[in-house]
């Protein structure tokens, strides 16, 4: 099992990464003045490989997470059930990003640059408290 946990840990970390860059992507492309054809689908490229290679890692995470879930910790404390929800609402995180991208590529980009700037501070919040729960389980 501490195999599993590593990798997990491992996995976690770099979904995270990309949680983190990709917004700052979109803060760019929202400040792409327009008819800058060449930066836009620059930046677009960009977001869509980091978009897809983020997805691929989610995938193992959250697997691992589900098997270090039924085979370790079935028994854990309400720290845990904290915990999924968390991972839910970063699922549902990776899910607007993916939204997000659809929409700008779209050429519809809604959100103002401070948005995309406040926007991308969210997986640094999930990612302390998940910590926190997992290593104090203060419940």
């Amino acid at each position: 099992m501490l195999w599993v946990k590593a990798f997990h840990i491992v996995f976690v970390a770099s979904w995270f990464a990309g949680l983190f860059y990709l917004p700052r992507i979109y803060v760019n492309l929202a400040m792409v003045p327009p008819g800058s054809v060449a930066e836009r689908e620059r930046l677009l490229l960009m977001a869509r490989k980091l978009l897809r290679f983020t997805t691929l890692l989610a995938v193992p995470a959250v697997g691992l997470g589900l098997w270090l879930w039924f085979g370790w910790f079935w028994g854990a404390t309400g720290w845990l059930h904290a915990k999924l929800v968390l991972v839910l609402a970063t699922i549902g995180y990776h899910w607007m990003c993916a939204r997000m991208f659809t929409r700008m590529q779209a050429g519809q980009t809604l959100r103002s640059h401070v948005w995309y700037r406040w926007f991308n501070e969210l997986p640094v919040l999930l990612l302390t408290v998940v910590v926190i729960l997992v290593v104090v389980k203060p419940f």
